[in-house]
């Protein structure tokens, strides 16, 4: 397929896991992209054997605003517009309320919501050009909560109403906003998940087409929402969860 030849599309959180899987993906597809993570190293090792003509890498944090505007204006600056936002970028500490730090909740707010404020707000008169769209990563966690993980599932209840009502005010000018709602991905977010034998065996019950997931199928579904193939899908939290939500939460007999 080469449904994105002559597209534009910025990924966050492209240094690794669903993000770098997403960029391969676009690329793979005809994309121009433009790779955006904090982590200089990991990123540019990242986008090292790729199609040099048709990636350009850009360093920073999406919790800083001034990123944001960066990241549009070099993409605008090297490949002539911007077609496609994927917002990405995120991180997760463990813990209850009690145990949550006021620090480690702001953090992961600032990159897991206002980054996505941030970037969308920044990327939207680009987008508004060309009717282009927002694909961002939510998870099965911002559909239901889970234990020991407050502040992540916060920020990703956030982001499932965000992309709701993105929507509905982006419609009006032809720009579609979705999210893609994956449970346990094998990403560098979960390396310690995945060292843990009894964990996994656990996902593995609750997930009816097996655990881990791979980032290159959440991949699949985010180029496939990024595309023309959805032009009438929007506001659309996607579980692609190997079945989680299929399940009413009893346990398999």
């Amino acid at each position: 397929m080469n449904r994105f030849k002559d597209k534009t599309i910025l990924v966050t959180g492209a240094a690794s896991g669903i993000g770098l899987a997403a960029a391969r993906r676009f690329l793979d597809e005809g994309a121009h992209v433009l790779m955006l993570d904090n982590d200089e190293a990991s990123l540019k090792k990242a986008a090292a054997g790729l199609p040099q003509d048709r990636v350009l890498v850009h360093v920073g944090d999406t919790a800083d605003k001034a990123t944001a505007t960066a990241a549009v204006k070099a993409a605008l600056d090297r490949f002539g517009g911007l077609h496609i936002l994927i917002n990405n970028a995120g991180v997760a500490v463990e813990g209850d309320i009690m145990q949550t730090s006021e620090e480690d909740f702001n953090r992961v707010m600032s990159v897991n919501v206002a980054g996505y404020f941030h970037m969308a707000k920044a990327a939207m008169p680009e987008l508004v050009k060309v009717k282009g769209s927002i694909v961002m990563t939510s998870s099965v966690s911002g559909l239901g909560g889970d234990w020991n993980t407050f502040a992540y599932n916060t920020s990703k209840g956030a982001v499932s109403n965000m992309v709701r009502a993105m929507a509905l005010d982006a419609g009006k000018d032809g720009v579609r906003v979705n999210a893609v709602n994956p449970s346990f991905t094998d990403t560098g977010m979960t390396q310690d998940m995945l060292k843990d034998a009894e964990l996994v065996a656990k996902f593995k019950e609750r997930m009816p087409l097996g655990a881990p997931e791979d980032a290159e199928g959440v991949a699949a579904v985010i180029a496939f929402l990024a595309s023309e193939d959805a032009r009438l899908v929007t506001g659309v939290n996607l579980p692609v969860d190997a079945g989680v939500t299929a399940s009413n939460g009893q346990p398999p007999m």
